[in-house]
Protein backbone atom coordinates (compact mmCIF):
# COMPACT_ATOMS: atom_id res chain seq x y z
CA UNK A 1 0.00 0.00 0.00
CA UNK A 2 0.95 3.43 -0.84
CA UNK A 3 0.31 6.42 1.43
CA UNK A 4 -0.39 9.64 -0.51
CA UNK A 5 -1.67 12.00 2.38
CA UNK A 6 -0.10 15.25 2.15
CA UNK A 7 0.49 17.81 4.81
CA UNK A 8 -1.86 21.02 4.64
CA UNK A 9 0.32 23.99 4.25
CA UNK A 10 -1.35 26.10 6.79
CA UNK A 11 -1.95 23.38 9.69
CA UNK A 12 0.92 20.78 8.15
CA UNK A 13 -1.51 17.93 9.42
CA UNK A 14 -2.13 15.81 6.85
CA UNK A 15 -5.48 14.86 4.55
CA UNK A 16 -7.22 11.92 5.70
CA UNK A 17 -6.24 9.03 4.34
CA UNK A 18 -6.32 7.89 0.20
CA UNK A 19 -4.44 4.11 0.30
CA UNK A 20 -3.71 3.08 -3.19
CA UNK A 21 -2.28 -0.76 -3.44
CA UNK A 22 1.00 -0.93 -5.49
CA UNK A 23 -0.52 -2.80 -8.73
CA UNK A 24 2.31 -3.04 -10.39
CA UNK A 25 2.58 -6.54 -12.16
CA UNK A 26 4.98 -9.25 -11.16
CA UNK A 27 6.63 -10.39 -14.61
CA UNK A 28 4.59 -13.02 -16.04
CA UNK A 29 6.20 -16.19 -15.06
CA UNK A 30 5.50 -14.81 -11.56
CA UNK A 31 1.99 -14.68 -11.81
CA UNK A 32 -0.87 -17.33 -10.44
CA UNK A 33 -2.96 -19.01 -12.51
CA UNK A 34 -6.64 -17.00 -12.01
CA UNK A 35 -9.39 -19.22 -11.25
CA UNK A 36 -13.15 -18.63 -11.19
CA UNK A 37 -15.63 -21.60 -9.82
CA UNK A 38 -19.31 -21.85 -10.47
CA UNK A 39 -20.88 -23.93 -8.67
CA UNK A 40 -24.08 -24.26 -6.36
CA UNK A 41 -23.17 -25.87 -3.39
CA UNK A 42 -21.08 -24.01 -0.84
CA UNK A 43 -19.47 -26.54 0.49
CA UNK A 44 -17.87 -27.88 -2.42
CA UNK A 45 -16.87 -24.42 -3.25
CA UNK A 46 -15.54 -23.93 -0.21
CA UNK A 47 -13.24 -27.35 -0.31
CA UNK A 48 -12.02 -26.23 -3.24
CA UNK A 49 -10.98 -22.74 -2.08
CA UNK A 50 -9.26 -24.50 0.65
CA UNK A 51 -7.37 -26.70 -1.29
CA UNK A 52 -6.43 -24.26 -3.97
CA UNK A 53 -5.27 -21.85 -1.29
CA UNK A 54 -2.24 -24.13 -0.44
CA UNK A 55 -0.66 -24.01 -4.09
CA UNK A 56 1.44 -20.69 -5.04
CA UNK A 57 0.48 -20.35 -8.60
CA UNK A 58 -2.92 -20.71 -8.72
CA UNK A 59 -5.45 -18.24 -7.18
CA UNK A 60 -9.61 -18.32 -6.93
CA UNK A 61 -10.79 -14.74 -7.88
CA UNK A 62 -14.14 -15.25 -8.51
CA UNK A 63 -17.05 -17.55 -7.35
CA UNK A 64 -20.63 -17.91 -8.17
CA UNK A 65 -23.41 -20.29 -7.71
CA UNK A 66 -25.14 -19.77 -11.25
CA UNK A 67 -24.29 -19.69 -14.60
CA UNK A 68 -25.82 -16.25 -14.87
CA UNK A 69 -23.98 -14.78 -11.88
CA UNK A 70 -20.59 -16.36 -13.46
CA UNK A 71 -20.99 -14.57 -16.46
CA UNK A 72 -22.02 -11.19 -14.63
CA UNK A 73 -18.59 -11.11 -12.99
CA UNK A 74 -16.65 -11.91 -15.96
CA UNK A 75 -17.36 -8.61 -17.01
CA UNK A 76 -15.52 -7.31 -14.16
CA UNK A 77 -12.90 -10.31 -13.40
CA UNK A 78 -10.35 -12.22 -16.60
CA UNK A 79 -9.90 -15.75 -14.80
CA UNK A 80 -7.68 -18.18 -17.16
CA UNK A 81 -9.58 -21.03 -16.29
CA UNK A 82 -13.15 -21.68 -15.17
CA UNK A 83 -14.10 -24.50 -13.15
CA UNK A 84 -18.31 -24.84 -14.34
CA UNK A 85 -20.70 -27.26 -12.63
CA UNK A 86 -23.46 -28.76 -14.93
CA UNK A 87 -26.57 -28.38 -12.54
CA UNK A 88 -26.84 -25.74 -11.24
CA UNK A 89 -30.28 -23.36 -10.71
CA UNK A 90 -31.05 -20.45 -12.99
CA UNK A 91 -28.73 -20.90 -15.51
CA UNK A 92 -26.88 -24.58 -15.77
CA UNK A 93 -23.09 -25.04 -17.17
CA UNK A 94 -25.03 -26.73 -20.42
CA UNK A 95 -26.41 -23.20 -21.07
CA UNK A 96 -23.41 -21.06 -19.74
CA UNK A 97 -20.36 -22.80 -21.80
CA UNK A 98 -21.32 -21.49 -24.59
CA UNK A 99 -21.89 -18.00 -23.63
CA UNK A 100 -18.14 -18.17 -22.32
CA UNK A 101 -16.99 -19.53 -25.39
CA UNK A 102 -18.44 -16.74 -27.50
CA UNK A 103 -17.40 -13.73 -24.99
CA UNK A 104 -14.46 -15.44 -23.62
CA UNK A 105 -12.96 -17.60 -26.19
CA UNK A 106 -9.34 -17.88 -24.49
CA UNK A 107 -10.52 -18.95 -21.00
CA UNK A 108 -9.94 -22.35 -20.37
CA UNK A 109 -13.69 -24.45 -19.37
CA UNK A 110 -13.65 -27.45 -17.12
CA UNK A 111 -16.60 -28.89 -16.50
CA UNK A 112 -17.50 -30.44 -12.78
CA UNK A 113 -20.27 -33.17 -12.92
CA UNK A 114 -21.36 -36.02 -10.13
CA UNK A 115 -22.24 -38.19 -13.37
CA UNK A 116 -20.13 -40.19 -16.22
CA UNK A 117 -22.16 -40.42 -19.00
CA UNK A 118 -20.53 -40.25 -22.20
CA UNK A 119 -22.71 -38.72 -24.29
CA UNK A 120 -22.88 -35.65 -21.95
CA UNK A 121 -19.02 -35.89 -21.75
CA UNK A 122 -18.73 -36.05 -25.22
CA UNK A 123 -20.78 -33.30 -26.14
CA UNK A 124 -19.52 -30.82 -23.33
CA UNK A 125 -15.90 -31.74 -25.04
CA UNK A 126 -17.55 -31.02 -28.69
CA UNK A 127 -18.95 -27.34 -27.82
CA UNK A 128 -15.85 -26.10 -26.03
CA UNK A 129 -14.85 -27.41 -22.98
CA UNK A 130 -11.34 -27.90 -22.24
CA UNK A 131 -11.54 -30.99 -19.52
CA UNK A 132 -14.26 -32.80 -17.87
CA UNK A 133 -14.03 -33.87 -14.15
CA UNK A 134 -16.51 -35.82 -11.78
CA UNK A 135 -17.02 -34.42 -8.60
CA UNK A 136 -15.40 -37.21 -6.47
CA UNK A 137 -12.04 -36.51 -8.44
CA UNK A 138 -9.70 -35.41 -5.32
CA UNK A 139 -7.80 -31.72 -4.70
CA UNK A 140 -4.47 -32.82 -6.61
CA UNK A 141 -6.36 -34.25 -9.91
CA UNK A 142 -8.52 -31.23 -10.00
CA UNK A 143 -4.73 -29.12 -9.41
CA UNK A 144 -3.17 -30.71 -12.23
CA UNK A 145 -6.24 -30.38 -14.69
CA UNK A 146 -6.14 -26.20 -14.02
CA UNK A 147 -2.48 -26.15 -14.49
CA UNK A 148 -2.14 -28.48 -18.11
CA UNK A 149 -5.51 -26.90 -19.42
CA UNK A 150 -4.05 -23.56 -18.79
CA UNK A 151 -0.31 -24.14 -20.42
CA UNK A 152 -1.81 -26.95 -22.99
CA UNK A 153 -5.08 -26.14 -23.80
CA UNK A 154 -6.80 -29.68 -22.78
CA UNK A 155 -6.33 -32.25 -19.87
CA UNK A 156 -7.11 -35.55 -21.17
CA UNK A 157 -7.90 -38.44 -18.47
CA UNK A 158 -9.35 -42.21 -18.54
CA UNK A 159 -12.81 -40.41 -18.62
CA UNK A 160 -12.60 -38.30 -21.50
CA UNK A 161 -10.65 -40.39 -23.78
CA UNK A 162 -13.30 -43.20 -23.44
CA UNK A 163 -15.94 -40.44 -24.04
CA UNK A 164 -14.50 -38.99 -27.33
CA UNK A 165 -14.09 -42.53 -28.54
CA UNK A 166 -17.37 -44.06 -27.65
CA UNK A 167 -18.84 -40.89 -29.06
CA UNK A 168 -17.08 -41.24 -32.18
CA UNK A 169 -18.30 -45.17 -32.13
CA UNK A 170 -21.97 -43.77 -31.96
CA UNK A 171 -21.50 -40.67 -33.60
CA UNK A 172 -23.66 -40.38 -37.32
CA UNK A 173 -22.75 -38.10 -40.40
CA UNK A 174 -23.75 -34.66 -39.46
CA UNK A 175 -25.56 -32.93 -42.57
CA UNK A 176 -23.74 -30.53 -44.42
CA UNK A 177 -20.29 -31.81 -42.82
CA UNK A 178 -17.22 -31.90 -45.19
CA UNK A 179 -16.99 -34.24 -47.28
CA UNK A 180 -13.81 -34.43 -48.95
CA UNK A 181 -11.44 -32.54 -46.79
CA UNK A 182 -7.57 -32.22 -48.54
CA UNK A 183 -4.80 -31.30 -45.89
CA UNK A 184 -1.54 -30.40 -46.44
CA UNK A 185 1.69 -32.20 -45.03
CA UNK A 186 2.08 -29.82 -42.72
CA UNK A 187 -1.48 -29.63 -41.69
CA UNK A 188 -1.60 -33.50 -41.00
CA UNK A 189 1.86 -32.68 -38.90
CA UNK A 190 0.00 -29.96 -36.67
CA UNK A 191 -2.85 -32.41 -36.42
CA UNK A 192 -0.83 -34.94 -35.23
CA UNK A 193 1.13 -33.17 -33.08
CA UNK A 194 -2.05 -31.59 -31.53
CA UNK A 195 -3.14 -35.06 -30.59
CA UNK A 196 -0.21 -36.01 -28.82
CA UNK A 197 -0.97 -32.89 -26.52
CA UNK A 198 1.99 -31.04 -27.68
CA UNK A 199 1.79 -27.23 -26.70
CA UNK A 200 1.50 -24.45 -29.46
CA UNK A 201 5.17 -23.49 -29.07
CA UNK A 202 6.72 -27.32 -28.79
CA UNK A 203 4.52 -27.48 -32.14
CA UNK A 204 5.89 -24.37 -33.20
CA UNK A 205 9.54 -25.32 -32.68
CA UNK A 206 8.95 -29.49 -33.89
CA UNK A 207 7.55 -27.80 -37.66
CA UNK A 208 9.94 -24.97 -37.46
CA UNK A 209 6.94 -22.10 -37.73
CA UNK A 210 6.16 -19.59 -35.23
CA UNK A 211 3.57 -20.03 -32.62
CA UNK A 212 1.27 -17.82 -34.46
CA UNK A 213 1.23 -19.93 -37.56
CA UNK A 214 0.58 -23.17 -35.37
CA UNK A 215 -2.67 -21.10 -34.21
CA UNK A 216 -3.75 -19.95 -37.73
CA UNK A 217 -3.00 -23.72 -38.95
CA UNK A 218 -5.34 -24.48 -36.01
CA UNK A 219 -8.13 -22.55 -37.23
CA UNK A 220 -7.71 -23.97 -40.65
CA UNK A 221 -8.00 -27.02 -39.79
CA UNK A 222 -11.24 -26.38 -37.66
CA UNK A 223 -12.78 -24.46 -40.93
CA UNK A 224 -11.46 -28.01 -43.10
CA UNK A 225 -12.57 -30.52 -41.19
CA UNK A 226 -16.26 -28.35 -39.47
CA UNK A 227 -14.53 -29.50 -36.03
CA UNK A 228 -15.64 -26.75 -33.20
CA UNK A 229 -13.06 -27.82 -30.81
CA UNK A 230 -9.90 -29.34 -30.84
CA UNK A 231 -12.03 -32.29 -29.32
CA UNK A 232 -13.58 -32.24 -32.30
CA UNK A 233 -10.48 -32.36 -34.57
CA UNK A 234 -9.35 -35.24 -32.18
CA UNK A 235 -12.31 -37.22 -33.19
CA UNK A 236 -11.76 -36.20 -36.60
CA UNK A 237 -7.99 -37.44 -36.68
CA UNK A 238 -9.39 -41.14 -35.35
CA UNK A 239 -12.15 -41.41 -37.69
CA UNK A 240 -10.03 -40.92 -40.78
CA UNK A 241 -6.93 -43.03 -39.34
CA UNK A 242 -4.75 -39.67 -39.18
CA UNK A 243 -4.35 -41.30 -35.96
CA UNK A 244 -4.89 -44.59 -33.78
CA UNK A 245 -7.36 -45.24 -31.55
CA UNK A 246 -6.03 -46.06 -27.78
Amino acid sequence: MVDIRAAHPSTGRKAPVCKIQNRMKKPEFDQPIKVAIADDHALFRAGVKTALAVKKDVELVAEADNGMQLLNLLKHVEPDVILLDIQMPIMDGIQTLPEIRKDHPHVKVIILSMHNDHSMISKLMEIGANSYLTKNSDSETIYQAIKTCYEQEFFFNELTNKALLTGLRTKRPEVGAPQDVNLTEKELTVLKLMCEEKTTKEIADIVDISPRTVEAIRDKLKTKTGAKSMAGLVMYAVKNGIIEQQ
